[in-house]
């Protein structure tokens, strides 16, 4: 019985070709995680080191099929120093088409030296379900990868096409890959990428989610919610975060754009169960330890902002002096986030495996929420998600001078020009009524305003300003507003009574009514006597 319970237990602690030793050390291919540490840094440092004595040169179609190798016995040899593991040979796949990528993004050979070789990686013990092992540098620029053979082969078959789109496109939030290496020990290929590494470990993530834009089994299991930093995925991301993470419209938009980019790009290749990557910084729930480390973090060759082409638009402490590059956001509550984003998991083609998969979740569950689609349907899928329910734009505030103009009380609410202005009737019957000058000097006053400015802008169709009348014959004037004027306006000044909204002016008693004046210029320099002769004093007293 021991035997097989030994054997069930050796069989949980091993993923894909990710294992445990007796010991307790994490191995790989059955090759412990120190020797193949070892074995990377010393293939690395012979390898930039041989190809910076070539020269500079363009990118050469042939150059994407190089591949050179060097044997590292351990008593060492001319060209290797001796070491303390096992026998092994190091491969570089396209030296000089790789050196290329990294010097697009500022990467030097020395500096390139330095993070990865200077000191002892740093392996993460959250690795996920993959079977890889992970790799960071200490520094926190680089990530390095274990990779099955068939993802090997198909980086290899996507590196013209990845060069082509980052000279179209620097800006992306695809892997950025640095170097495809491989390591035969232990008469076994260990296959290693060199990748940006999407969450620097200085800042603290407060959430981390890996999402497909899937629904079906897409929540993190009981396992992965016990870890001290767990991954979450989509139907968790939907139960926390119900509203999305908020950001400025540009940020948003530089950020949809890219998604959308990216999508395509993907699709073109056949590309297909990728995910996003979101580790999410609450700088509101950060202590002044944590912002510290933060902004004492160097600026990093590739960030999350640089790659959506935004700007911070944060303000406080959200972006002063931050160089870890996350974009700057807000929940529902308003508090202050720093996001870090990126595109993970692109070396899955649709190939028959994939399509057999999908064929078989189709059969039991709903085809259009399983994870594993045709590549043009996953892409949709995966952009409307993630630019619909996982970020959103912040809605923008109404501009407090159009609440100035909206809100006073001092004028006439502006009706339809196609059907007058209404008034109430006391105030329409005559001079028994409230006198309505304060209120109609109000309206008047923004007509003269658009008046003037229409004589400068060239609109003959609006009235200039004209000298006041003489004050008797201001006095002797009742201003009414009446729907009945309107017809005594002639059709072809149709301009003009839309200005006038339908103003009759009668002669006062003991004068002739018959013939009323028409809303016509007349009107407007009646009232304009009249606005002129009204003081701040006649308004206080009416009030």
């Amino acid at each position: 019985m021991a035997g097989p319970a030994g054997t069930s237990q050796t069989m949980k602690k091993t993923i894909g070709h990710r294992g445990v030793d007796p010991t307790g050390e994490t191995t790989y291919k059955k090759t412990t995680s120190t020797a193949l540490r070892g074995a990377i840094q010393l293939g690395i440092t012979h390898t930039v080191g041989s190809l910076s004595q070539k020269a500079e040169r363009d990118v050469l179609m042939q150059d994407f099929v190089v591949v050179e190798s060097i044997f590292f016995p351990s008593e060492g040899s001319n060209l290797t120093p001796a070491h303390r593991y096992s026998d092994f040979r190091f491969k570089t796949y396209a030296p000089i088409a790789f050196r290329y990528f990294r010097e697009l993004y500022g990467i030097r050979p020395d500096d390139y030296l330095y993070s990865l070789c200077n000191e002892s990686l740093i392996e993460l013990s959250n690795s996920g379900a993959s079977g890889s092992v992970f790799y960071v540098s200490s520094d926190d620029e680089f990530i390095i990868k274990t990779v099955q053979h068939k993802e090997a082969e198909f980086l290899q078959k996507l590196l013209p096409g990845y060069f082509m789109n980052l000279n179209q496109n620097k800006r992306t939030l695809l892997p950025k890959f640095y170097g495809l290496y491989c390591v035969q020990a232990g008469g076994k290929n260990i296959r290693i990428v060199v990748m940006n590494n999407l969450l620097p470990r200085s800042v603290h993530m407060h959430l981390k989610y890996d999402m497909k834009g899937s629904t079906y089994k897409r929540r993190a299991s009981a396992k992965e919610r016990d870890k001290p930093s767990p991954t979450y995925k989509d139907l968790d991301f939907i139960q926390d975060l119900p509203d999305g993470l908020l950001m400025e419209p540009d940020n948003y938009n530089a950020l949809s754009k890219t998604i959308l980019r990216d999508c395509l790009l993907l699709q073109s290749f056949k590309i297909m169960d990728y995910s996003l990557l979101v580790g999410i910084h609450n700088v509101d729930q950060a202590g002044e330890s944590d912002q510290q480390i933060r902004r004492g973090q160097k600026a990093l060759f590739s960030t999350a902002m640089e790659s959506i082409q935004g700007e911070g638009r944060g303000k406080g402490p959200m972006d002063s002096a931050d160089q870890s590059g996350g974009i700057p956001a807000r929940n529902s509550k308003g508090e202050r986030l720093l996001v870090y984003i990126g595109i993970i998991d692109i070396l899955q083609s649709y190939r028959f495996m994939k399509k057999l998969e999908h064929s078989w979740k189709a059969l039991v569950h709903d085809g259009d929420t399983v994870s594993v689609h045709r590549p043009g349907f996953y892409a949709e899928r995966f952009q409307k998600f993630m630019c619909n329910t996982v970020f959103k734009k912040i809605p923008l505030k109404p501009s407090p001078s159009k609440k100035s103009r909206t809100g006073g009380q001092g004028g006439l609410r502006r009706g339809n020009t196609t059907t007058g202005v209404t008034v109430p009737q006391s105030h329409a019957a005559g001079g028994s009524g409230l006198d309505t000058r304060p209120a109609y000097h109000s309206q008047l006053s923004q007509s003269e305003a658009e008046g003037e400015s229409g004589m400068q802008s060239g609109r003959p169709d609006l009235l200039p300003r004209t000298p006041p009348m003489d004050e008797a014959v201001c006095d002797s004037i009742d201003t009414t507003l009446s729907n009945c004027s309107l017809g005594s306006v002639g059709l072809g000044s149709t301009s003009l009574l839309v200005r006038s909204v339908g103003v009759e002016v009668h002669k006062s008693e003991g004068q002739d009514h018959s013939t009323p004046y028409s809303a016509g210029a007349e009107a407007v320099e009646e009232q304009d006597g009249r606005e002129d002769v009204i003081s701040l004093q006649d308004i206080e007293t009416n009030l």
